[in-house]
């Protein structure tokens, strides 16, 4: 993905420094722990989901100084590179961010009314976000984040994420097919559950391709419909202590044996943390060069 450059929404979705977002939401951050800032414990700004419309706060795309994405696209030569734009926290992130996490995976199914209305109106601030982007940026693909999974499972039943999630993102999709948008659909955790509703509404790639999904099976039952991008893995290789680059370069051959064929297959990490050099540089070796051999 050397080719993408990646531009930012100035909506803060998420602070780097303790503090709110955009929305209200509290965040915090632990000196010297990886990962960056975090929701802190009781931060969520929606106490009562009755009330959640005079409790929630949706920022005003229109107010917003979009100048520094004008200035930045200004420069990409786009004859070399893709403008993506950057839009992480999607609706069901979003939701539990407001809400805290154990009220909404209750309320999701206690109150499926009432969250397909604020999931609704999430859905709608993120459509006049992507519009105001693309009016300023003139994107080629969305980074488009949205953590349906965990581990083992989806977060939420898949009739749940079906009836509520679903439609919603289908309408976020619908915006970006109307802008010619590449649709990079970012999703961590085992998804395959819903895999195929995710190409059904239009997903042109998924990332990070976590090897908790059985990828050998998406691919071939897949393949043609979504590209693929990630697989190499970052949980139990990459980042695993006392790795070798004679594993690594192990790993990478695997998921190139394993979804590359017929093409459809961007070999990348299956998620981003901060890796030796040593390792980045003899993953990317083994990609270029067993790659082309592949191909051959």
């Amino acid at each position: 993905m050397e080719s993408v450059v990646n531009i930012c929404s100035p909506v803060v979705e998420r602070p780097g420094s303790p503090g709110k977002d955009d929305f209200g939401v509290k965040w915090s951050l632990e000196e010297g722990a990886q990962g960056g800032t975090y929701p802190s414990h009781g931060g969520n700004p929606v106490t009562d989901l009755l009330r959640w419309r005079g409790q929630i706060t949706i920022p005003d795309v229109n107010q917003i100084d979009w100048s520094s994405v004008e200035s930045q696209a200004a420069a990409i030569d786009r004859k070399d590179c893709l403008v993506s734009g950057f839009i992480e926290m999607g609706l069901f992130e979003r939701s539990y961010l407001l809400l805290g996490m154990d009220e909404a995976l209750i309320a999701y199914l206690t109150e499926p009314g009432l969250m397909d209305e604020l999931i609704s109106a999430i859905a709608d601030y993120k459509i006049a976000l992507i519009r105001k982007f693309d009016d300023i940026a003139g994107l080629d693909m969305i980074w488009y984040g949205d953590d349906w999974g965990t581990q083992n499972n989806l977060f939420l039943p898949p009739d749940v994420w079906r009836k509520i999630i679903k439609p919603h993102t289908q309408r976020i999709y619908n915006c970006m097919k109307e802008r010619n948008i590449i649709i990079n659909q970012h999703s961590c955790g085992k998804i395959e559950e819903v895999f195929a509703d995710i190409i059904e509404i239009g997903a042109d790639i998924w990332n990070p391709c976590q090897p908790c999904n059985d990828l050998t099976v998406l691919k071939k039952r897949f393949a043609g419909k979504i590209t693929f991008c990630g697989g190499i893995d970052s949980q139990f290789v990459l980042d695993k202590p006392g790795v070798t680059t004679n594993e690594v370069r192990s790993e990478v051959r695997k998921r190139i044996d394993q979804l590359a064929e017929n093409g459809g297959y961007v070999a990348a990490p299956s998620h981003g943390v901060p890796y030796d050099q040593e390792l980045i540089d003899a993953m990317n070796d083994e990609i270029i060069t067993y790659g082309k051999r592949f191909y051959r």
